[in-house]
C-alpha cells in the first residue's frame, strides 16, 4: 500500500519503451484493484498503448463461497478504508445499503491502525439490523491459513478481524442450513 501510483507510472513508462508489461493486483483488478490506476495513468501520459484487463475473482465472491451462498439476491460491496474515500461517504453508502435491506460485503474492515471505522459501522449497522442477523467472516478467502467464521452481527467484533478479512453481513432473509450461509432468491418448492 502506498505506491500503486510509482508501480502503475513504472509500468506505463515500460509499456512505452515496448516492453511487455504485466501489473499484478489482488482479486480482480477491476473492483478495488490496480486497473482503473493503471488506465488513468496512461491517459494522463497520453500514452498510446494496448492495456488487457484479465479479470480475477473478488474477495466477495471468494468468501462468499466458503461461507455458502449468501450473494444470491442484491448486495453491495463497502470498503472501510477512509484514505481514499471520505468517511461521511462511506457512511452514506453504509446507511443506505443496509436501509435497503442489501447483503452487505465490507472490505479493508480494520487495520492496526485504523480500528474506528469498524466499530462505527458496528453501530449503524446494529441501529437498522437484529443482532441475530447472521454474519460471515473470512479471513485469507481461498488462500493457505483461510479462516471461516459464521456468528451473528451482535457478536462479530469478538473475532480477528483485520486487513485479509472479508466480512459478510446476511440480509433480512438469510439464513443458517448445514453450517452454510444461503440468502435465498425465492424459488418456491
Amino acid at each position: 500500500m502506498g505506491q500503486e501510483i510509482e508501480r502503475a507510472e513504472i509500468a506505463i513508462i515500460k509499456a512505452l519503451e515496448n516492453k511487455r508489461v504485466a501489473f499484478v493486483s489482488g482479486g480482480d483488478p477491476g473492483v478495488y484493484g490496480a486497473a482503473g490506476l493503471v488506465l488513468e495513468v496512461a491517459g494522463n501520459k497520453k500514452a498510446d498503448i494496448d492495456i488487457e484487463i484479465v479479470p480475477g475473482v473478488t474477495s466477495a465472491t471468494a468468501a462468499a463461497s466458503s461461507l455458502g451462498a449468501p450473494l444470491m439476491v442484491d448486495f453491495a460491496v463497502i470498503s472501510l478504508s477512509d484514505i481514499l474515500t471520505p468517511w461521511e461517504l462511506i457512511e452514506r453508502r453504509l446507511r443506505a445499503a443496509v436501509d435497503a435491506d442489501f447483503v452487505i460485503v465490507l472490505y479493508n474492515p480494520q487495520s492496526e491502525e485504523r480500528k474506528e471505522p469498524l466499530l462505527k459501522t458496528h453501530k449503524i449497522l446494529l441501529e437498522y439490523r437484529n443482532p441475530k442477523t447472521l454474519v460471515g467472516i473470512v479471513r485469507r478467502a481461498k488462500r493457505h491459513g483461510e479462516e471461516i467464521i459464521i456468528t451473528t452481527l451482535g457478536e462479530m467484533l469478538n473475532y480477528k478481524i483485520d486487513m485479509v478479512t472479508t466480512i459478510i453481513i446476511g440480509n433480512s432473509t438469510t439464513y443458517l442450513s448445514n453450517n452454510r450461509l444461503i440468502t435465498p432468491r425465492g424459488y418456491i418448492f
